[in-house]
């Protein structure tokens, strides 16, 4: 197992991996000169594996790092990823560093790509969404010689820093608080969990907790592509018409959530006396329903401000480079759409 290192991996050490000289390693990692495919190829691998990344400012910097922050997420559509950049932003402010974003579009091989040209240029930091990366990303976020923090999940090891919630203990809490309400017909509806840790995570304690209490979900519908009302209520009518008896139904985000809610308004559903729902994630955008929506704060501006202050933190002078775990705990909101015991 790789450990993380306390200093960034030099031309020497690809060298060294791949036996060839530094020289010629040189020549392959900036495409120049006439070096064989094969020799290419093994420099190429002995760099992946070591998770070496070019320096583009070598030379140019006595201090050979800039005052920019790579903050790397899967994607600008989804509301929760703004407000966890408006925390980051808001923190760095007056910090003399910079927040600089890539996004992934929850792709690995798209992590690999942004993080590699974000690391190129040498940051002070990196703040990245999730736990789960490829090898290669892996790798290179151990050897950067940086802080790093991990955002939004604190279900797993980090490679360093990691801010953010544990996401099997907000599905554990909105399920003890659908079993106190007396609801025992659940339906679930969400993303393709392969695409998203975080969900699958939530799903894991909220089914986990449902078995304790002798109660199996009765329905679930899984979707791809962007959470949106019209999905919400796509999918919700669908699963009322073809499960009928559900009296709740859990939604893996709010805006899915939303659209079953006007769903179950068109229907004239008694709400929360004949059917319970919820969501997650708690979006301001949706306090103008006719209903608030019950729903869980994941602590989202105060993730990107918690690890924006540990960036700025570490990049002062004399400053500790331990790593740390910071769990924030999550709030559930009952609203008008959850019975409260």
């Amino acid at each position: 197992m790789q450990t993380r290192s306390k200093r960034p991996l030099t031309l020497r050490d690809v060298s060294e991996a791949s036996g060839v000289s530094e020289m010629t390693v040189s020549r392959v990692l900036r495409n120049k000169g006439d070096v064989s495919a094969a020799t290419r190829e093994k420099v190429k691998e002995a760099a992946r594996q070591l998770g070496y990344v070019p320096n583009k400012i070598a030379g140019a910097l006595a201090s050979q790092r800039v005052n920019l922050i790579a903050v790397i997420i899967p994607s600008l559509k989804n509301m929760v990823f703004p407000e966890v950049l408006s925390g980051i932003s808001e923190e760095l402010d007056g910090t003399g560093l910079q927040p600089v974003v890539g996004v992934t579009d929850y792709k690995p091989e798209k992590e690999e790509k942004v993080l590699f040209e974000m690391l190129s240029w040498r940051p002070s930091g990196v703040i990245i969404a999730g736990l789960e990366h490829s090898d290669a990303s892996r790798a290179m976020l151990l050897q950067a010689g940086i802080p790093v923090v991990e955002v939004m999940d604190t279900d797993g090891e980090p490679i360093d820093t990691a801010v953010g919630i544990s996401h099997r203990r907000a599905g554990r809490m909105m399920a003890d608080a659908i079993v106190a309400a007396g609801y025992k017909r659940i339906g679930f509806m969400g993303t393709k969990m392969p695409l998203d840790h975080r969900a699958r995570k939530r799903f894991e304690g909220f089914t986990q907790t449902l078995a304790k209490n002798g109660i199996e979900i009765a329905d679930q519908e899984f979707y791809s592509g962007g959470s949106a009302l019209a999905k919400g209520r796509e999918m919700t009518a669908a699963m009322l018409d073809r499960t009928p008896d559900l009296d709740f139904l859990y939604y893996s985000n709010d805006m899915i959530g939303a659209g079953g809610l006007l769903c179950l308004q068109d229907r004239g559903v008694d709400i929360p006396g004949t059917i319970g729902l919820a969501g997650f994630n708690g979006v301001e955008l949706l306090d103008g329903l006719p209903r608030q929506l019950a729903t869980m704060d994941a602590c989202r501006f105060e993730i990107g401000q918690t690890a924006a202050r540990i960036i700025a933190a570490r990049n002062t002078e004399g400053a500790s480079d331990d790593g740390q775990v910071v769990e924030l705990e999550p709030k559930l909101t009952f609203g008008d759409t959850l019975r409260q015991a």
